[in-house]
């Protein structure tokens, strides 16, 4: 059985590993290497596997490496437990005809306690980075997702093709990158959902960011950390955020966003809820 994918991942990573990190080299002898990262034999050496075998996983010709195989890679190529996870997905991927799997749900006391929540936006995620659900003041931040197609309320389609995304986050290549991170390690785990195929080859199209850090196998997984931020209503806003994954719902994820209390960004998330509520408000 051939694994692309694998092979395609395991070349990024020694193309990425220099000599040094690997710890097979001294930095002044790097002038006289052709290439920046580790040859074959060198990974195969420092995995305790042979030089064909490596060979045959990197041209995917050997679909399923053993877990000792797998810890021994992501020990070469010093892989994050994202990354290691993601070569797991690829050593042993689950095959199956290519489907298109129905419609995610929020269950209704997910949907009000969201909006129960008035000082902090709140969304939730589901396969592919859809959103399935968001608060009002989430829709103020971001965008209002109910305005948009069904097929269309994606985060990653509304990170890479959206300008008002790209003008809402101060960092927005280093936000961007890791949102395509996060797509490319779903895709590891369910690399025959078509709808995912639709939206990685449509950004792929129309967006020349989306493709370099698509094509470059980095993964990302979602936990914390914190997003600054820019509205054109209230100005700068800093907030902190959690990753919460719903137990109860299969591949549902909440995210949740605060501010620190007493600080500048929350008086401005204050004031963004109440343009909001002004915004919403019908006119005469």
């Amino acid at each position: 059985m051939v694994n692309l994918a694998l092979g395609e991942f395991l070349r990024t990573c020694r193309a990425s590993t220099t000599p040094e990190t690997a710890g097979v080299a001294r930095p002044d002898a790097a002038a006289g290497r052709r290439v920046r990262g580790l040859r074959r034999e060198e990974v195969a050496q420092l995995a305790g596997v042979s030089v064909d075998y490596y060979t045959r996983l990197e041209q995917g010709r050997h679909s399923t490496p053993s877990d000792a195989v797998v810890d021994a890679l992501a020990r070469v190529f010093r892989l994050e437990p994202a990354g290691r996870a993601h070569l797991a997905d690829l050593a042993r991927p689950t095959r199956r005809r290519a489907t298109q799997q129905p419609p995610q749900r929020v269950r209704p006391a997910m949907r009000q306690m969201i909006a129960s929540m008035t000082e902090h936006p709140a969304l939730i995620l589901g396969r592919r980075t859809d959103v399935l659900a968001a608060n009002p003041l989430a829709c103020a931040l971001l965008t209002d997702w109910t305005r948009l197609p069904p097929r269309e309320r994606n985060y990653t389609r509304w990170m890479f093709l959206d300008p008002d995304a790209r003008a809402a986050f101060l960092d927005w290549p280093a936000v961007a990158a890791d949102v395509a991170g996060t797509l490319r390690l779903y895709a590891g785990r369910n690399a025959d959902d078509t709808r995912l195929s639709e939206l990685v080859g449509e950004l792929t199209i129309k967006s020349s960011e989306f493709r370099t850090w698509w094509n470059s196998h980095k993964v990302h997984e979602r936990t914390h950390g914190t997003k600054r931020m820019t509205h054109p209503a209230v100005g700068p806003i800093t907030l902190r955020y959690e990753a919460l994954a719903l137990p109860g719902d299969e591949e549902q994820t909440l995210f949740l966003y605060t501010a620190d209390p007493g600080s500048p960004s929350q008086d401005n998330l204050r004031l963004l809820g109440l343009w909001a509520d002004g915004d919403r408000r019908p006119t005469a």
